[in-house]
Protein backbone atom coordinates (compact mmCIF):
# COMPACT_ATOMS: atom_id res chain seq x y z
CA UNK A 1 0.00 0.00 0.00
CA UNK A 2 1.19 3.51 -0.80
CA UNK A 3 0.46 6.42 1.52
CA UNK A 4 1.19 10.13 1.42
CA UNK A 5 2.06 12.07 4.57
CA UNK A 6 1.67 15.86 4.41
CA UNK A 7 3.52 17.71 7.15
CA UNK A 8 5.21 21.03 7.80
CA UNK A 9 8.37 19.72 9.49
CA UNK A 10 10.27 16.47 9.62
CA UNK A 11 13.24 15.25 11.65
CA UNK A 12 16.18 15.39 11.03
CA UNK A 13 15.73 18.05 8.33
CA UNK A 14 13.67 20.67 10.17
CA UNK A 15 12.28 20.51 13.68
CA UNK A 16 10.50 22.77 16.14
CA UNK A 17 8.87 20.05 18.26
CA UNK A 18 7.52 16.55 18.52
CA UNK A 19 5.60 16.78 15.24
CA UNK A 20 8.90 16.56 13.35
CA UNK A 21 9.99 13.51 15.37
CA UNK A 22 6.76 11.70 14.57
CA UNK A 23 6.84 12.60 10.88
CA UNK A 24 10.44 11.43 10.60
CA UNK A 25 10.05 8.12 12.43
CA UNK A 26 6.62 6.88 11.35
CA UNK A 27 7.47 6.10 7.68
CA UNK A 28 10.17 3.58 8.63
CA UNK A 29 7.89 2.00 11.22
CA UNK A 30 5.06 1.69 8.68
CA UNK A 31 7.43 0.18 6.12
CA UNK A 32 7.80 -2.78 8.47
CA UNK A 33 4.01 -3.10 8.27
CA UNK A 34 4.11 -3.25 4.45
CA UNK A 35 3.09 0.38 3.90
CA UNK A 36 5.24 2.63 1.73
CA UNK A 37 5.05 6.25 2.89
CA UNK A 38 6.21 9.28 0.91
CA UNK A 39 6.15 12.63 2.68
CA UNK A 40 5.32 16.04 1.22
CA UNK A 41 7.20 18.83 2.97
CA UNK A 42 7.87 22.50 2.20
CA UNK A 43 11.14 23.37 0.48
CA UNK A 44 12.76 25.16 3.40
CA UNK A 45 16.48 25.90 2.95
CA UNK A 46 17.51 22.98 5.16
CA UNK A 47 15.30 20.59 3.18
CA UNK A 48 16.60 21.81 -0.16
CA UNK A 49 20.22 21.40 0.99
CA UNK A 50 19.61 17.83 2.12
CA UNK A 51 17.59 16.65 -0.88
CA UNK A 52 19.46 14.09 -2.94
CA UNK A 53 19.01 13.23 -6.64
CA UNK A 54 15.79 15.20 -6.88
CA UNK A 55 13.71 15.23 -10.05
CA UNK A 56 10.93 17.59 -11.06
CA UNK A 57 7.47 16.02 -10.89
CA UNK A 58 5.50 19.10 -11.88
CA UNK A 59 6.04 22.81 -12.48
CA UNK A 60 3.54 25.45 -11.38
CA UNK A 61 3.56 28.72 -13.26
CA UNK A 62 1.83 30.53 -10.43
CA UNK A 63 1.29 29.12 -6.97
CA UNK A 64 0.15 31.71 -4.44
CA UNK A 65 2.28 34.52 -5.78
CA UNK A 66 5.08 32.91 -7.73
CA UNK A 67 6.35 29.92 -9.69
CA UNK A 68 7.02 26.63 -7.94
CA UNK A 69 8.19 23.09 -8.56
CA UNK A 70 7.22 19.79 -7.03
CA UNK A 71 10.35 17.70 -6.58
CA UNK A 72 10.77 14.05 -5.69
CA UNK A 73 13.89 12.73 -4.01
CA UNK A 74 15.37 11.36 -0.82
CA UNK A 75 17.01 12.83 2.24
CA UNK A 76 18.08 11.21 5.52
CA UNK A 77 16.61 7.92 4.36
CA UNK A 78 13.18 9.46 3.75
CA UNK A 79 11.19 9.34 0.51
CA UNK A 80 10.14 12.94 -0.05
CA UNK A 81 8.07 15.16 -2.24
CA UNK A 82 9.28 18.71 -1.75
CA UNK A 83 7.35 21.85 -2.66
CA UNK A 84 10.10 24.13 -3.95
CA UNK A 85 8.42 27.54 -3.78
CA UNK A 86 11.12 30.05 -2.82
CA UNK A 87 8.67 32.94 -2.47
CA UNK A 88 6.89 30.94 0.25
CA UNK A 89 9.54 28.83 1.98
CA UNK A 90 13.06 30.13 1.27
CA UNK A 91 13.37 31.88 4.62
CA UNK A 92 15.87 31.48 7.46
CA UNK A 93 15.17 30.18 10.93
CA UNK A 94 11.87 28.94 12.32
CA UNK A 95 9.48 27.65 9.64
CA UNK A 96 6.51 29.56 11.08
CA UNK A 97 7.99 32.67 12.71
CA UNK A 98 10.05 35.63 11.58
CA UNK A 99 13.23 36.83 13.31
CA UNK A 100 11.14 38.72 15.87
CA UNK A 101 9.16 35.62 16.84
CA UNK A 102 5.97 36.69 15.07
CA UNK A 103 3.95 34.52 12.68
CA UNK A 104 4.89 35.06 9.05
CA UNK A 105 2.03 37.25 7.74
CA UNK A 106 1.49 34.95 4.75
CA UNK A 107 1.31 31.66 6.69
CA UNK A 108 -2.23 31.08 5.40
CA UNK A 109 -1.02 31.17 1.80
CA UNK A 110 2.15 29.21 2.52
CA UNK A 111 0.33 26.24 4.00
CA UNK A 112 -2.68 26.49 1.70
CA UNK A 113 -0.17 25.96 -1.11
CA UNK A 114 1.24 22.90 0.69
CA UNK A 115 -2.27 21.51 1.12
CA UNK A 116 -3.27 22.11 -2.50
CA UNK A 117 -0.22 20.27 -3.76
CA UNK A 118 -0.90 17.50 -1.24
CA UNK A 119 -4.42 17.10 -2.63
CA UNK A 120 -3.08 16.98 -6.19
CA UNK A 121 -0.59 14.29 -5.19
CA UNK A 122 -3.44 12.36 -3.62
CA UNK A 123 -5.19 12.43 -6.96
CA UNK A 124 -2.27 11.11 -8.96
CA UNK A 125 -0.15 14.12 -9.89
CA UNK A 126 3.07 12.08 -9.63
CA UNK A 127 3.35 9.25 -12.20
CA UNK A 128 3.52 5.87 -10.51
CA UNK A 129 2.39 7.22 -7.16
CA UNK A 130 -1.21 6.36 -6.31
CA UNK A 131 -1.69 6.63 -2.53
CA UNK A 132 -4.56 4.77 -0.93
CA UNK A 133 -4.28 7.06 2.11
CA UNK A 134 -3.37 10.72 2.53
CA UNK A 135 -2.35 11.52 6.10
CA UNK A 136 -2.55 15.22 7.05
CA UNK A 137 -0.71 16.38 10.17
CA UNK A 138 -1.90 19.37 12.20
CA UNK A 139 -3.31 22.64 10.90
CA UNK A 140 -0.57 23.21 8.35
CA UNK A 141 -1.95 20.28 6.32
CA UNK A 142 -5.53 20.73 7.51
CA UNK A 143 -6.98 21.82 4.17
CA UNK A 144 -5.95 18.58 2.45
CA UNK A 145 -9.00 16.52 3.55
CA UNK A 146 -11.35 19.39 2.60
CA UNK A 147 -9.78 19.81 -0.84
CA UNK A 148 -10.04 16.08 -1.51
CA UNK A 149 -13.60 15.96 -0.17
CA UNK A 150 -14.82 18.72 -2.45
CA UNK A 151 -12.79 17.51 -5.41
CA UNK A 152 -15.30 14.80 -6.27
CA UNK A 153 -15.23 11.00 -6.19
CA UNK A 154 -12.24 8.79 -6.64
CA UNK A 155 -10.10 10.38 -3.93
CA UNK A 156 -7.97 8.42 -1.48
CA UNK A 157 -8.95 7.92 2.13
CA UNK A 158 -7.89 10.72 4.44
CA UNK A 159 -6.55 10.65 7.98
CA UNK A 160 -6.02 13.82 10.01
CA UNK A 161 -3.82 13.73 13.10
CA UNK A 162 -4.10 16.40 15.77
CA UNK A 163 -0.75 16.73 17.50
CA UNK A 164 -1.88 19.72 19.59
CA UNK A 165 -5.39 21.16 19.39
CA UNK A 166 -4.16 24.49 20.76
CA UNK A 167 -2.60 25.32 17.39
CA UNK A 168 -5.42 25.65 14.86
CA UNK A 169 -4.37 27.84 11.93
CA UNK A 170 -7.18 30.42 12.07
CA UNK A 171 -7.01 33.17 9.45
CA UNK A 172 -9.19 36.06 8.19
CA UNK A 173 -12.01 35.13 5.84
CA UNK A 174 -10.37 37.11 3.04
CA UNK A 175 -8.13 34.12 2.32
CA UNK A 176 -11.07 31.86 1.44
CA UNK A 177 -11.41 32.68 -2.30
CA UNK A 178 -7.79 31.65 -2.88
CA UNK A 179 -8.17 28.21 -1.31
CA UNK A 180 -9.73 26.37 -4.22
CA UNK A 181 -12.85 25.39 -2.31
CA UNK A 182 -16.48 25.94 -3.35
CA UNK A 183 -18.51 28.67 -1.60
CA UNK A 184 -20.47 26.00 0.28
CA UNK A 185 -17.32 25.10 2.22
CA UNK A 186 -17.40 28.42 4.05
CA UNK A 187 -20.08 27.41 6.53
CA UNK A 188 -20.43 26.33 10.12
CA UNK A 189 -20.56 22.73 8.88
CA UNK A 190 -17.43 23.45 6.85
CA UNK A 191 -14.27 25.41 7.49
CA UNK A 192 -15.81 28.63 8.84
CA UNK A 193 -14.70 29.29 12.43
CA UNK A 194 -16.28 32.30 14.18
CA UNK A 195 -16.29 34.27 10.95
CA UNK A 196 -12.77 33.23 9.99
CA UNK A 197 -11.19 30.27 8.19
CA UNK A 198 -10.05 27.36 10.36
CA UNK A 199 -7.45 25.14 8.73
CA UNK A 200 -7.54 22.55 11.53
CA UNK A 201 -11.31 22.68 11.60
CA UNK A 202 -11.26 21.79 7.90
CA UNK A 203 -9.41 18.60 8.74
CA UNK A 204 -11.75 17.72 11.60
CA UNK A 205 -14.84 18.27 9.44
CA UNK A 206 -13.75 16.41 6.32
CA UNK A 207 -11.16 13.76 7.14
CA UNK A 208 -12.41 10.19 6.94
CA UNK A 209 -10.63 9.40 10.20
CA UNK A 210 -9.29 11.66 12.95
CA UNK A 211 -6.54 10.58 15.27
CA UNK A 212 -4.74 12.25 18.10
CA UNK A 213 -1.63 11.15 19.84
CA UNK A 214 -2.92 9.42 22.98
CA UNK A 215 -6.17 7.78 24.10
CA UNK A 216 -6.58 10.06 27.11
CA UNK A 217 -6.12 13.22 25.02
CA UNK A 218 -8.71 11.87 22.55
CA UNK A 219 -11.20 11.82 25.42
CA UNK A 220 -10.08 15.14 26.89
CA UNK A 221 -10.61 17.12 23.68
CA UNK A 222 -14.27 16.12 23.60
CA UNK A 223 -14.81 18.38 26.62
CA UNK A 224 -15.17 22.18 26.73
CA UNK A 225 -12.23 22.36 29.12
CA UNK A 226 -9.76 20.89 26.64
CA UNK A 227 -11.62 21.16 23.32
CA UNK A 228 -10.34 24.65 22.44
CA UNK A 229 -13.77 25.61 21.01
CA UNK A 230 -13.66 22.62 18.66
CA UNK A 231 -15.14 20.12 21.13
CA UNK A 232 -18.55 20.35 19.45
CA UNK A 233 -17.09 19.43 16.06
CA UNK A 234 -15.16 16.58 17.65
CA UNK A 235 -18.16 15.24 19.56
CA UNK A 236 -20.16 15.24 16.33
CA UNK A 237 -17.46 13.09 14.73
CA UNK A 238 -16.50 11.08 17.80
CA UNK A 239 -17.14 7.83 15.94
CA UNK A 240 -14.26 8.76 13.61
CA UNK A 241 -11.86 9.78 16.39
CA UNK A 242 -9.25 7.58 18.05
CA UNK A 243 -6.10 8.03 20.08
CA UNK A 244 -2.87 6.33 19.03
CA UNK A 245 0.16 6.88 21.22
CA UNK A 246 3.34 8.25 19.71
CA UNK A 247 6.59 6.37 19.96
CA UNK A 248 10.23 7.37 19.78
CA UNK A 249 12.87 6.40 17.25
CA UNK A 250 14.83 3.58 18.87
CA UNK A 251 17.92 4.32 16.81
CA UNK A 252 17.99 8.07 17.46
CA UNK A 253 17.27 7.49 21.17
CA UNK A 254 19.47 4.56 22.15
CA UNK A 255 21.57 4.86 25.33
CA UNK A 256 23.70 1.90 24.22
CA UNK A 257 25.05 3.77 21.17
CA UNK A 258 24.32 7.45 21.73
CA UNK A 259 27.23 9.57 20.41
CA UNK A 260 26.11 12.51 22.57
CA UNK A 261 26.81 10.68 25.84
CA UNK A 262 30.21 10.63 27.52
CA UNK A 263 29.38 7.09 28.62
CA UNK A 264 26.90 4.76 26.94
CA UNK A 265 24.98 2.24 29.01
CA UNK A 266 22.16 -0.27 29.01
CA UNK A 267 19.67 -1.64 31.50
CA UNK A 268 22.34 -3.95 32.97
CA UNK A 269 24.90 -1.16 33.40
CA UNK A 270 22.98 1.82 34.74
CA UNK A 271 25.88 2.61 37.07
CA UNK A 272 27.60 4.07 33.99
CA UNK A 273 25.03 6.89 34.07
CA UNK A 274 27.09 8.45 36.90
CA UNK A 275 29.65 9.64 34.34
CA UNK A 276 26.89 11.37 32.38
CA UNK A 277 25.45 12.87 35.53
CA UNK A 278 28.78 14.48 36.39
CA UNK A 279 29.06 15.83 32.85
CA UNK A 280 25.54 17.23 33.08
CA UNK A 281 26.21 18.87 36.43
CA UNK A 282 29.37 20.44 35.01
CA UNK A 283 27.52 21.68 31.90
CA UNK A 284 24.95 23.46 34.08
CA UNK A 285 27.43 24.76 36.64
CA UNK A 286 26.10 22.56 39.44
CA UNK A 287 28.22 20.87 42.12
CA UNK A 288 29.29 17.33 41.26
CA UNK A 289 27.16 15.77 43.99
CA UNK A 290 26.39 12.12 43.27
CA UNK A 291 23.95 11.92 46.19
CA UNK A 292 21.77 14.85 45.10
CA UNK A 293 18.78 13.84 43.00
CA UNK A 294 19.30 15.67 39.72
CA UNK A 295 15.99 16.63 38.14
CA UNK A 296 15.87 18.00 34.62
CA UNK A 297 13.53 19.77 32.23
CA UNK A 298 13.78 19.74 28.42
CA UNK A 299 10.85 21.78 27.21
CA UNK A 300 9.34 24.68 25.43
CA UNK A 301 8.83 27.28 28.15
CA UNK A 302 5.11 28.00 28.08
CA UNK A 303 1.93 28.05 30.13
CA UNK A 304 0.87 24.74 28.57
CA UNK A 305 4.04 23.04 29.78
CA UNK A 306 3.39 24.15 33.36
CA UNK A 307 6.85 25.62 33.95
CA UNK A 308 5.35 28.40 36.10
CA UNK A 309 4.03 25.58 38.30
CA UNK A 310 7.59 24.31 38.71
CA UNK A 311 8.83 27.79 39.63
CA UNK A 312 6.16 28.05 42.32
CA UNK A 313 7.03 24.59 43.68
CA UNK A 314 10.78 25.23 44.06
CA UNK A 315 10.58 27.13 47.39
CA UNK A 316 8.66 24.22 48.93
CA UNK A 317 11.65 21.97 48.19
CA UNK A 318 14.29 24.21 49.76
CA UNK A 319 16.69 22.33 51.98
CA UNK A 320 16.33 19.04 50.14
CA UNK A 321 19.32 17.42 48.42
CA UNK A 322 17.93 18.25 45.03
CA UNK A 323 19.28 19.88 41.85
CA UNK A 324 17.49 21.21 38.78
CA UNK A 325 18.91 21.47 35.24
CA UNK A 326 16.60 23.18 32.74
CA UNK A 327 17.09 23.58 29.00
CA UNK A 328 14.45 25.27 26.88
CA UNK A 329 13.24 28.42 25.24
CA UNK A 330 9.90 30.13 24.90
CA UNK A 331 8.01 32.81 26.82
CA UNK A 332 10.31 35.69 27.73
CA UNK A 333 8.85 35.98 31.24
CA UNK A 334 9.55 32.33 31.99
CA UNK A 335 13.04 32.54 30.55
CA UNK A 336 13.77 35.52 32.81
CA UNK A 337 12.23 33.82 35.85
CA UNK A 338 14.38 30.70 35.48
CA UNK A 339 17.50 32.78 34.93
CA UNK A 340 16.70 34.60 38.17
CA UNK A 341 16.16 31.30 39.99
CA UNK A 342 19.60 30.12 38.84
CA UNK A 343 21.21 33.39 39.93
CA UNK A 344 19.61 33.15 43.38
CA UNK A 345 20.59 29.54 43.96
CA UNK A 346 23.40 28.55 41.56
CA UNK A 347 24.30 25.42 43.52
CA UNK A 348 20.82 23.97 43.04
CA UNK A 349 19.49 25.44 39.78
CA UNK A 350 21.21 25.52 36.39
CA UNK A 351 19.59 26.95 33.26
CA UNK A 352 20.44 26.91 29.55
CA UNK A 353 18.08 29.03 27.47
CA UNK A 354 17.86 27.63 23.96
CA UNK A 355 17.68 24.17 22.46
CA UNK A 356 20.43 21.82 21.43
CA UNK A 357 19.78 18.24 20.36
CA UNK A 358 23.05 16.95 21.80
CA UNK A 359 22.36 18.60 25.15
CA UNK A 360 18.88 17.08 25.19
CA UNK A 361 20.46 13.62 24.88
CA UNK A 362 22.91 14.38 27.69
CA UNK A 363 20.01 15.49 29.90
CA UNK A 364 18.19 12.22 29.34
CA UNK A 365 21.33 10.17 29.84
CA UNK A 366 22.51 11.98 32.98
CA UNK A 367 19.49 13.19 34.93
CA UNK A 368 17.99 11.07 37.67
CA UNK A 369 14.47 12.34 37.00
CA UNK A 370 12.76 14.39 34.28
CA UNK A 371 9.96 16.80 35.17
CA UNK A 372 6.95 17.25 32.87
CA UNK A 373 4.36 19.35 34.79
CA UNK A 374 2.15 20.11 31.76
CA UNK A 375 -1.36 21.49 32.16
CA UNK A 376 -2.28 19.48 29.09
CA UNK A 377 -0.13 17.21 26.96
CA UNK A 378 -1.43 15.45 23.83
CA UNK A 379 1.26 12.78 24.12
CA UNK A 380 4.70 14.02 25.02
CA UNK A 381 7.94 12.48 23.84
CA UNK A 382 10.20 13.74 26.64
CA UNK A 383 8.89 11.21 29.15
CA UNK A 384 9.29 8.39 26.61
CA UNK A 385 12.92 9.32 26.00
CA UNK A 386 13.43 9.64 29.75
CA UNK A 387 12.17 6.11 30.38
CA UNK A 388 14.35 4.72 27.60
CA UNK A 389 17.38 6.36 29.25
CA UNK A 390 16.53 5.47 32.86
CA UNK A 391 15.64 9.00 33.96
CA UNK A 392 12.42 8.51 35.89
CA UNK A 393 9.65 10.86 34.71
CA UNK A 394 7.64 12.96 37.18
CA UNK A 395 4.56 13.97 35.23
CA UNK A 396 1.14 15.55 35.51
CA UNK A 397 -1.68 13.04 35.12
CA UNK A 398 -2.97 14.43 31.82
CA UNK A 399 -3.16 13.29 28.20
CA UNK A 400 -0.39 11.04 26.98
CA UNK A 401 1.55 11.47 30.22
CA UNK A 402 -1.20 9.58 32.03
CA UNK A 403 -1.14 6.88 29.34
CA UNK A 404 2.60 6.26 29.29
CA UNK A 405 3.93 6.60 32.86
CA UNK A 406 2.99 3.98 35.46
CA UNK A 407 2.83 5.72 38.83
CA UNK A 408 5.11 4.25 41.50
CA UNK A 409 2.52 4.49 44.24
CA UNK A 410 2.68 2.38 47.38
CA UNK A 411 1.03 -0.68 45.84
CA UNK A 412 3.12 -0.44 42.66
CA UNK A 413 6.29 -0.29 44.73
CA UNK A 414 5.16 -3.30 46.75
CA UNK A 415 4.63 -5.16 43.47
CA UNK A 416 7.98 -3.94 42.12
CA UNK A 417 6.11 -2.08 39.39
CA UNK A 418 6.01 1.54 38.26
CA UNK A 419 8.03 3.55 35.74
CA UNK A 420 7.80 7.06 37.25
CA UNK A 421 5.61 9.37 39.30
CA UNK A 422 2.30 11.05 38.47
CA UNK A 423 0.58 13.96 40.19
CA UNK A 424 -2.76 15.69 39.88
CA UNK A 425 -3.96 18.35 39.47
CA UNK A 426 -1.19 20.31 37.73
CA UNK A 427 -0.40 22.69 40.58
CA UNK A 428 2.64 23.55 42.74
CA UNK A 429 1.55 21.55 45.79
CA UNK A 430 0.91 18.23 44.01
CA UNK A 431 4.11 18.64 41.96
CA UNK A 432 6.16 19.23 45.13
CA UNK A 433 4.53 16.19 46.73
CA UNK A 434 5.41 14.02 43.71
CA UNK A 435 9.02 15.17 43.88
CA UNK A 436 9.01 14.35 47.61
CA UNK A 437 7.74 10.85 46.79
CA UNK A 438 10.54 10.47 44.25
CA UNK A 439 13.08 11.63 46.82
CA UNK A 440 11.83 8.97 49.22
CA UNK A 441 12.43 6.26 46.62
CA UNK A 442 15.77 7.86 45.67
CA UNK A 443 16.87 7.26 49.26
CA UNK A 444 16.47 3.50 48.60
CA UNK A 445 18.96 2.75 45.78
CA UNK A 446 17.66 -0.78 45.20
CA UNK A 447 14.08 0.44 44.79
CA UNK A 448 15.24 3.23 42.45
CA UNK A 449 17.14 0.76 40.27
CA UNK A 450 14.06 -1.45 40.03
CA UNK A 451 12.03 1.49 38.73
CA UNK A 452 14.83 2.33 36.30
CA UNK A 453 14.79 -1.22 34.94
CA UNK A 454 11.02 -1.09 34.59
CA UNK A 455 11.20 2.23 32.75
CA UNK A 456 14.00 1.16 30.42
CA UNK A 457 12.05 -1.97 29.49
CA UNK A 458 8.81 -0.13 28.71
CA UNK A 459 7.57 -0.39 25.08
CA UNK A 460 8.19 3.22 24.02
CA UNK A 461 9.10 2.53 20.37
CA UNK A 462 7.00 2.73 17.23
CA UNK A 463 6.15 -0.97 16.88
CA UNK A 464 2.75 -0.88 18.57
CA UNK A 465 1.68 2.56 17.29
CA UNK A 466 2.72 1.66 13.73
CA UNK A 467 0.62 -1.50 13.87
CA UNK A 468 -2.37 0.60 14.95
CA UNK A 469 -1.85 3.09 12.12
CA UNK A 470 -1.44 0.26 9.62
CA UNK A 471 -4.69 -1.29 10.81
CA UNK A 472 -6.43 2.09 10.46
CA UNK A 473 -5.04 2.65 6.96
CA UNK A 474 -6.06 -0.81 5.75
CA UNK A 475 -9.52 -0.56 7.24
CA UNK A 476 -10.12 2.82 5.62
CA UNK A 477 -8.69 1.74 2.27
CA UNK A 478 -10.92 -1.33 2.29
CA UNK A 479 -14.00 0.79 3.00
CA UNK A 480 -13.23 3.23 0.20
CA UNK A 481 -12.13 0.72 -2.43
CA UNK A 482 -15.63 0.18 -3.96
CA UNK A 483 -16.30 3.93 -3.96
CA UNK A 484 -12.99 4.73 -5.62
CA UNK A 485 -13.41 2.02 -8.23
CA UNK A 486 -16.87 3.28 -9.20
CA UNK A 487 -16.04 7.01 -9.25
CA UNK A 488 -15.25 8.83 -12.49
CA UNK A 489 -11.95 10.64 -12.73
CA UNK A 490 -12.22 14.25 -11.56
CA UNK A 491 -10.16 17.27 -12.45
CA UNK A 492 -8.56 18.70 -9.31
CA UNK A 493 -9.87 22.05 -8.19
CA UNK A 494 -7.56 24.76 -6.97
CA UNK A 495 -6.97 28.47 -7.15
CA UNK A 496 -3.82 29.94 -8.64
CA UNK A 497 -2.31 26.54 -9.41
CA UNK A 498 -1.04 27.02 -12.93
Amino acid sequence: MQALSVVSEIYPLVKTGGLADVAGALPAALAREGISVSTLVPGYPAVMRALDAAGTVHAFDHLFGGPARLLAGRAAGLALFVLDAPHLFDRPGNPYLDRDGRDWPDNARRFAALAQVGALLGRGLAPGFDPAIVHAHDWQAGLVPALLHFGGGGSPGTVATVHNLAFQGVFPAEIFPALGLPPAAFAVEGIEFFGQVGFLKAALQFADRITTVSPTYAREILTPEHGMQLDGVLRARADRLSGILNGIDGEAWNPEADPHLPKTFDVRRTIARRVNKRALQERFGLPADAQAMLCAVVSRLSWQKGLDILLAALPRLAGRRLQLALVGTGDADLEAAFRSAAERDPKRVGVVIGYDEALAHLVQGGADAVLVPSRFEPCGLTQLCAMRYGALPIVARVGGLADTVVDANEMALAMRAGTGFQFSPPAPGPLAEAIERALAVWADPAAWRRLQRNAMGAPVGWERPAARYAELYRSLASERAPEVAAAPAAEPEGAELE
